[in-house]
């Protein structure tokens, strides 16, 4: 099978940092996106702007700042928006679909795999699909919340090789190029640390609202499915076909080894219902011997939730160490934690299985 890549588009980049959507940097990255698809890739766009598109076609008019006003100039921006690539596209005889998201659509099983069958058929069908978030009708409680989030989510619905995070950045640097001119790029990362989450900024830190944060987030998410995502500058000549090519660009973040099976890649992209605090022996379990989580082993529940949302797990110190699909609902995990799996069914009258969370169906840190 041919490789699929998926390129994620800011709005910086595609309006070459001015006020309005830059056509002629638009149409480079189609002639990019072209001569890879020509060669046989699978392109996905997910492309942000429509609400700068929104701007630019109401002739930046002043409006109310509240949500109903961004959601607005996201309704008027984004046919504009999808015009806009369709007629560059046109222009190389290439067809486009296009799918609007919310975190509806990812965090349920079902949708997740609707979305993912819809993609897969524009692909075979040589259509590439440009992605957005759909903000004319998300609120806070179903948005992905922003559009590097979105692509990784996106990168493990077309179960791609590769995902380039295209950015007014050459990639992620040792410390802020802002403030040292002595900061130099890092080309190759095996491991996200949380000293390269410092370097990309902490909360609070001038870096981190820059954006750098999210996109070593939307990494982690990729690498961790086992795809290998890229960091680079959108200004770059030639950057997208460069970076297909296996020429050296900006960051690479090493994809792990092997890839979660699609079942496990949905825990991504489903918000937690509720938090199960384990013992070490616990812990143990699941990081080093590879086992399921049994009722004996949780100390704490927090949330409630139903039969199989996803649950966070939290070990002794704090840290999260796995998402998992719940067997049972909030209420009965209450009633058996702690106890061993030969008394699930005496307690609740009923058991769906000896665990709390299959080993399956978990995706577990290490």
């Amino acid at each position: 099978m041919s490789k699929t890549i998926v390129i994620k588009l800011g709005t910086s980049t595609l309006t070459h940092s001015s006020k309005n959507l830059s056509r002629p940097h638009m149409l480079d990255i189609v002639k990019q996106v072209s001569d890879l698809h020509q060669q046989g890739f699978r392109i996905v766009l997910v492309s942000s702007g429509a609400v700068a598109a929104g701007r630019e076609y109401l002739n930046h008019r002043e409006l109310p700042k509240t949500l109903a006003s961004k959601q607005l100039l996201a309704a008027v921006g984004q046919s504009q928006l999808i015009q806009v690539w369709e007629n560059l596209f046109s222009i190389y005889g290439i067809k486009i679909g296009q799918m609007l998201l919310t975190r509806a659509d990812i965090e349920n099983k079902e949708h997740f795999l609707n979305a993912r069958d819809t993609l897969n058929a524009l692909l075979e069908q040589q259509i590439i699909p440009i992605i957005n978030e759909n903000d004319a009708v998300a609120t806070a409680e179903f948005r992905i919340g922003d559009n590097d989030n979105l692509s990784a989510l996106v990168a493990i619905l077309a179960q791609a090789e590769q995902l380039i995070l295209l950015t007014d950045q050459e990639g992620l640097f040792d410390s802020d190029p802002r403030k040292n001119p002595n900061a130099k790029c890092i080309p190759i990362v095996e491991k996200i640390t949380p000293e390269i989450r410092q370097m990309a900024g902490g909360s609070g830190t001038t870096l981190g609202t820059g954006g750098m944060s999210t996109k070593i987030i939307a990494a982690d998410i990729a690498t961790r499915s086992g795809v290998e995502t890229i960091i680079a500058s959108g200004e770059k000549t030639n950057v997208i076909v460069d970076i297909a090519q296996g020429l050296e660009n900006g960051t690479k973040f090493i994809a792990q080894l092997d890839k979660l099976e699609s079942k496990k890649q949905w825990l991504f992209g489903a918000p937690p219902a509720g938090i199960l605090y384990v013992d070490e022996g616990a812990s143990v379990a699941l990081i080093t011997e590879h086992k399921s989580l049994l009722p004996a082993g949780i100390k704490k529940i927090e949330g409630q939730f139903a039969r199989g949302e996803v649950i966070k797990v939290i070990n002794t110190e704090g840290n999260l160490i796995a998402l998992g699909i719940s067997r049972y609902n909030s209420e009965a995990l209450s009633l058996i934690k702690g106890k061993k799996s030969s008394e699930i069914e005496p307690t609740l009258g009923y058991e769906f299985g000896s665990v709390a969370l299959h080993r399956n169906e978990m995706v577990v840190y290490k």
